[in-house]
């Protein structure tokens, strides 16, 4: 896929939560293919597509092992990148879990672990990295959510309660800190195929039925995201804060 150039993404320095596999691996290597310093966090060894994408761009992205549910490490990781390659700029909150549940069998533990890796360290990596963008004029935050609270979809609650509360985070932080030019958005996949989908949940019938439900028929793969948060993180969306963008092929229509 050829994407469009953004040249103020030039030396920008990114941050990517698990920018390593699945839909951040392909914002990682978007981001560089815009010539952005990137650095990210993944949980999983990353040092084999850290090799890939030195080899396809020239230079080697910024990567450390993290599980951001545990919050000091994630502002660590935040802190070193800053020091590595430049005041964050451009911070992806793209990291999630949307392993299915039974609603009854939710306990404490795991509701509390769910919330911690799809909505607490949202607000905290925006926490780490609001201070430095408001020393330097400004900055771009996209928060990954999904089309999957809209539908209200069964078989992972705890997620899409997370997922809705996204949007309201993505629309306070937009508030509070506009006059400091720092840009808040969401964005919102729907059914993206990635291999861990394919491994665990895509069925010839399940997906062909969600194909039907889209307006466009073709199944989106994680490089159709990328473009979106590109456009969310440049100047060319430099009037847009507090919105989320859907990216789902047209199955949540809205106006």
């Amino acid at each position: 896929m050829t994407l469009p150039i953004f040249p103020d993404l030039q030396g920008v320095s990114v941050f990517i939560t698990g920018g390593g596999s699945g839909i951040g691996a392909a914002l990682t290597d978007g981001f560089m293919g815009q010539g952005a310093r990137v650095a990210f966090v993944q949980r999983s060894d990353a040092t084999a597509f850290c090799d890939a994408m030195e080899q396809k761009h020239g230079v080697r992205p910024h990567y450390q092992s993290c599980d951001i549910t545990d919050i000091a490490r994630l502002k660590a990781c935040i802190a070193t990148a800053a020091e590595a390659q430049g005041t964050i700029r451009v911070l992806v909150n793209n990291a999630a879990n949307d392993k299915r549940h039974d609603p009854l069998e939710v306990d404490e533990a795991f509701w509390d672990w769910s919330i911690a890796i799809n909505l607490k360290a949202y607000f905290f990596a925006a926490q780490a990295v609001i201070p430095g963008m408001q020393a330097v004029g400004g900055g771009s935050i996209v928060n990954f959510t999904s089309i999957s609270y809209m539908m209200g979809n069964a078989g992972y609650p705890v997620y899409t309660t997370a997922n809705s509360g996204i949007n309201g985070l993505t629309r306070s932080l937009a508030r509070e800190y506009g006059p400091d030019r720092i840009r808040v958005n969401a964005l919102a996949p729907g059914w993206v195929l990635t291999q861990k989908q394919k491994d665990l949940w895509v069925t010839e019938e399940g997906l062909a039925g969600h194909l039907d439900r889209q307006c466009l028929k073709d199944a989106l793969e994680p490089e159709d995201i990328v473009g979106g948060c590109l456009f969310l993180a440049s100047n060319a969306s430099k009037a847009m804060t507090g919105q989320a963008l859907v990216i789902d092929g047209g199955v949540v229509v809205t106006g």
